[in-house]
Formats: C-alpha cells, structure tokens, sequence
C-alpha cells in the first residue's frame, strides 16, 4: 500500500503515515531499510498489519534503486571479490547488523553508548544484565582494593584502615552512577511510565523495592512514546 508520512521522530524513531485507504498507521525505527531518512511529505510504499505499518519503502528510493539496477555491469560481482553483504531489514536495520542482545553486551553498551542517555527503552534483560556485571565489577575492586591494603599493611606496617579498597569502592560507584540512573529512566519508559520516578528508587527504606519492582515489570506491549519494543522482546 502506498502511503504519505505524517511525521518522523528520527531521535525516538517513531512516527506516522496516512494510508492510501485513509487510515493512520505507526512505524518504527526497525520497519525502515539501513539507513533510511524520511522527511515528512514523503511517498512511501508499505505493509499494513492491523495499525502498524511494516517493510516501509521510499518511493523514490526504490524507484532509483531500479534504474540503477537496470545495468547489469554495474550490479554483477567481478571475479573473485567478495560478497555483497545482505540486507538488514527490520530490526536488524539499525547499524546494518543485528544488535546484541546478550548479557555483557548490554553491560557493555551502559557504559558507552548508553552511559548518559535518558531517552528510549530498556527491557529486564538489559537491566539484569547491567546489574549482573556491574555487581562482579563491584567485587573486583573491593577485591584489588582489599589486596594491596593487605599488602601495604605487612610491608611497611602502616595502620589496619583499608584505604584503598575504600577508594576503589567509591570510584567505582561514582563512574557507574549516570549509567544506572540512565537504565532506570529507559526501564521506566519501558513499561509506559515517565522516568522522573527513577526519584523513587534513591529514597532511604523504599529505594530497594522500587526498584525491584520496576526491574520485574514485563514490557508494555506495542510502541509507546518513548520508542518501539526492544530488540528481542517477545509476546
């Protein structure tokens, strides 16, 4: 079906097209081809599935994709070089490959490219996994730390306070505060809910139920206004 795009949060990756049966139908970031941009105004070509617009296509895009492809010496692999890559569609489009969804993966990104980003979403996977590394993280340092003050204790005799596993300690949590704070505020969009109750899980006495409890939640079902479902998540 043919379509015109409504709007386009390129940020969010989220917006809208109105049908050419008049309808209004919602897409995703993970709907769109690699690297696809879309303006609003834009002729697009897409599946309808109940409210949800799925396999979106510019219409130009795919018009100059064909003229392109109608000389065959320029779409014909030359002897002995390598494949072309496939395609990624869905929700393999974003960065060309298929995002991870492991474990340290997530830990990994928290402190990269997720480390001070507040918008979007984050299933309990995510969350798990980035308590899960960050605790064995915790217990290496205070492990380094325990180690060299019983080291400096023998040699030089010094006093029995253990500074430096304190000062690991403190470090440590000091460089993982944003990342934690960030994940909270994506776990809260996750579920449909605004992210200033991260608030919540830093008071004394409830802090640490808060939390559990929003790490328990199930994803909200469908796309919300802080982004589509994560990667991986099924229902």
């Amino acid at each position: 079906m043919r379509g015109e795009v409504l709007h386009y949060d390129q940020e969010q990756g989220f917006g809208f097209i109105a049908g050419a049966d008049g309808k209004r139908y919602s897409f995703a970031r993970e709907d769109l081809p690699r690297e696809m941009a879309l303006a609003r105004g834009a002729e697009v070509e897409f599946q309808p599935n109940g409210e949800r617009a799925g396999n979106v296509f510019s219409v130009r895009a795919r018009m100059t994709g064909r003229a392109e492809g109608a000389a065959p010496a320029a779409t014909a692999p030359l002897a002995g070089s390598a494949p072309a890559a496939p395609a990624h569609f869905g929700r393999n489009a974003e960065n060309g490959t298929a995002e991870s969804t492991g474990l340290w993966s997530y830990f990994w990104r928290g402190l990269t490219t997720n480390y001070v980003n507040f918008s979007g979403r984050a299933r309990r996977k995510e969350f798990w996994g980035f308590c899960l590394f960050w605790t064995i993280g915790l217990v290496v340092a205070i492990g380094v730390g325990l180690s060299v003050d019983l080291s400096r204790s023998d040699v030089g005799g010094g006093g029995d306070e253990p500074i430096v596993m304190f000062g690991l300690f403190g470090l440590y949590v000091l460089l993982t505060i944003l990342p934690w704070i960030a994940l909270i505020v994506r776990r809260l969009h996750d579920l449909g809910l605004t992210g200033w109750l991260a608030i919540l899980c830093f008071l004394p006495y409830v802090g640490g139920l808060a939390t559990l409890v929003f790490a328990l939640i199930p994803t909200q079902a469908g796309d919300n206004k802080w982004g589509p479902v994560p990667v991986g998540v099924r229902f």
